[in-house]
C-alpha cells in the first residue's frame, strides 16, 4: 500500500500549501477520491470551499470546472447540449462541465429539481444523457458540492436519494486563530494557489480505487459496520437510517483511510473517524426531536459509543 500512502501524502501536503490547518477535511476528500465517491460541503461563505477543489484539481493534473448554480440553471448546462452545425449539416455535441474530472457545483441546493436530477445521473452512473444518447464521462470523476446552512430562502433542499449519492459530507468550519495568522501572511503577494503545481497524476487515481479492495478487513469489523448501520435503522429518534449504500460507503472508506496511513489492513478506529462524514447525512431526524435541537451527528456519535465492536463484550 506504499503506492497509495506515497500519492496521498504528497497530494495532501500539496493542498495544504493552499488550505491550512484542515488537514483531517482534506485526508476525508483524499478517501473520497480513492473510493470514487462525491462530496458534499455544508459550510458558511468565505471558508475556501471553492480554493480547495481548486487546489486538488491542480495537484493532480486534471481539468477541473465551476458550476455555479442558480434557479434558472438548466440541465443542458451542466451536461452539455447539441447544436446544428450548418456546415457539417449535422448536430454537433458541446461538452458540459459534467465533463470535467473535478466538478465544483456551488451552492447546489439552489438549482431546481430537474437540474440537479441531471447532475444525480452524472454522480451516480458516470454518465448523461443528452437528446436520447448516453455518453459515459471521463474517469476520475468528483463532484464537490457545496450549499450554506445558514441561507435557504430561494433554495430546493436536496431529497434524500441525492444526499445519498455523497460519499461523505463535511464542514469545513473556520480556522483557529494561528492558522488563520499564517492565512494572512501566505496571502502576501500572490495567492498561493498561483504558485501550486502538480505533484501526482491524478488519472492514477481509478488503478489506486482497485488496489484499496486489497485492504484487509476482518469479519469482525465488518459486522462492526452493518452493527452500526443497522442501530441509526432502529433509533428511536431518527426517521430515516443509513442505506446499504452507506454500509458499503463506510466499509470502502475504512480500506482507504488505511491505506492512506501505510497499512493493508483497517482498524475499529478507520470505522469511528470515518463514520460521522458517512453517514450522518444519511439520516433523518424526528421532527420531534429536531424541535429539541437534536441533530443527526450528535445522535449518530452516541451510537459509536454505545456500540460493541465484539458482539458478545
Amino acid at each position: 500500500m506504499e503506492a497509495i500512502q506515497q500519492f496521498a501524502q504528497q497530494l495532501i501536503a500539496n493542498v495544504e500549501k493552499v488550505i491550512i490547518g484542515k488537514r483531517p477535511s482534506l485526508e476525508l476528500i483524499t478517501v473520497a477520491l480513492l473510493c470514487e465517491g462525491h462530496v458534499l460541503m455544508e459550510d458558511v461563505p468565505g471558508t475556501g470551499k471553492t480554493m480547495l477543489a481548486r487546489a486538488f484539481a491542480v495537484s493532480l493534473g486534471v481539468p477541473f470546472k465551476r458550476l455555479q448554480c442558480t434557479p434558472d440553471l438548466l440541465p443542458n448546462d451542466v451536461t452539455g447540449v447539441s447544436i446544428f452545425d450548418q456546415r457539417e449539416q449535422a448536430f454537433t455535441f458541446i461538452p458540459g462541465p459534467a465533463f470535467s474530472n473535478i466538478l465544483l457545483a456551488d451552492e447546489i441546493n439552489r438549482a431546481t429539481p430537474r437540474t440537479q436530477s441531471a447532475l444525480l445521473e452524472a454522480m451516480g452512473e458516470r454518465q448523461v444523457t443528452v437528446d436520447g444518447v448516453t455518453r459515459p464521462l471521463q474517469r476520475p470523476f468528483l463532484v464537490i458540492a457545496t450549499q450554506n446552512p445558514i441561507e435557504y430562502e430561494g433554495t430546493f433542499p436536496l431529497p434524500e436519494a441525492q444526499l445519498d449519492r455523497f460519499f461523505l459530507k463535511l464542514t469545513l468550519g473556520y480556522l483557529d486563530e494561528a492558522s488563520e495568522n499564517q492565512m494572512l501572511r501566505n496571502l502576501g503577494g500572490v495567492h498561493p494557489i498561483e504558485n501550486l503545481t502538480q505533484v501526482v497524476d491524478g488519472h492514477k487515481l481509478p488503478e489506486l480505487a482497485q488496489q484499496v479492495w486489497r485492504i484487509h478487513v476482518d469479519d469482525t469489523l465488518r459486522q462492526y459496520i452493518v452493527r452500526l448501520v443497522f442501530a441509526t435503522r432502529q433509533h428511536k429518534e431518527l426517521m430515516l437510517g443509513a442505506s446499504p449504500r452507506g454500509s458499503h460507503a463506510l466499509y470502502r472508506g475504512a480500506q482507504a483511510y488505511a491505506a492512506l496511513h501505510g497499512r493493508d489492513y483497517a482498524l475499529p478506529d478507520d470505522v469511528k473517524v470515518l463514520a460521522p462524514a458517512i453517514l450522518a447525512h444519511r439520516c433523518l431526524v424526528h421532527p420531534e426531536s429536531a424541535l429539541r435541537g437534536r441533530r443527526a451527528q450528535e445522535i449518530l456519535s452516541e451510537i459509536i459509543n454505545q456500540t460493541a465492536l465484539d458482539i458478545e463484550d
